[in-house]
């Protein structure tokens, strides 16, 4: 069977961001601007351009100010929910199976809303025998000993090589299969499909950067080639 392309997509928008205060006192991170648009606006249009105009986003911290940013997505040519998490966030893996059903049925895409990142949207797919699939980057400085194996297409929990996760996957909703309501990590999930070999995963080559402090995000700002 050929691989299948997402549905829909959630961006994940509901983190504190406290290694870059002050700037996230006031303005959730997603909002923080490179080249003077906010990242999430940046992953809303890309995700429009590839095709997938049903996006969720998650909110926590300072949730509101990006509901009033972004609205209903109509301007956008997309269509926007929100799932909400209060009184604090539910990490990645409680963020995204609280906001399952509106995914539902799936294939979907998952993006932090943190990265900055040029990988063409539109390539995103998952094969019939994974149940998820993951985008790979380089280790960037700040992360040298990187996340993951990749082998044979498979994402390997050990390996002698290793890569950094870039943030953006494709999952089918059998992979939450058993979680219950709450706040825990996505990583643990991660790790039980790849010992069943259905966690597949991609190296990515391309602009890529975790937006994770202030001193990247100027860094960020200051390359003239980015836009």
């Amino acid at each position: 069977m050929s691989p299948e392309r997402p549905r829909a997509a959630m961006i994940l928008a509901a983190g504190r961001g406290e290694r870059l205060r002050p700037l996230t006192d006031t303005l959730p991170k997603p909002l923080l601007e490179v080249h003077g648009e906010p990242l999430i606006l940046r992953h809303v249009r890309a995700l429009a351009r590839a095709g997938i105009t049903d996006i969720t986003i998650n909110l926590a911290w300072l949730g509101e100010k990006i509901r009033e940013r972004l609205g209903d997505g109509r301007h956008h040519g997309v269509i926007l929910r929100y799932s909400e998490e209060t009184p604090r966030a539910l990490e990645t893996g409680g963020g995204i199976f609280r906001a399952l059903p509106g995914l539902k049925p799936g294939p979907f895409a998952v993006i932090n809303g943190d990265i900055y990142c040029d990988y063409p949207l539109g390539n995103l797919a998952i094969a019939a025998a994974a149940d998820a699939h993951l985008v790979l980057v380089p280790n960037p400085p700040h992360h040298p000993h990187g996340d993951f194996g990749l082998k044979d297409g498979l994402a390997l929990a050990a390996a002698a090589r290793r890569y950094t996760f870039a943030g953006i996957g494709v999952y089918r909703v059998g992979f939450f299969d058993g979680c219950v309501d709450g706040a825990f990590p996505l990583r643990p999930l991660l790790l039980r499909c790849m010992a069943t070999g259905r966690c597949t995963a991609e190296l990515y080559a391309g602009k890529w950067e975790d937006v994770g402090t202030s001193e990247r995000l100027a860094a960020l700002n200051a390359e003239p080639g980015v836009q």
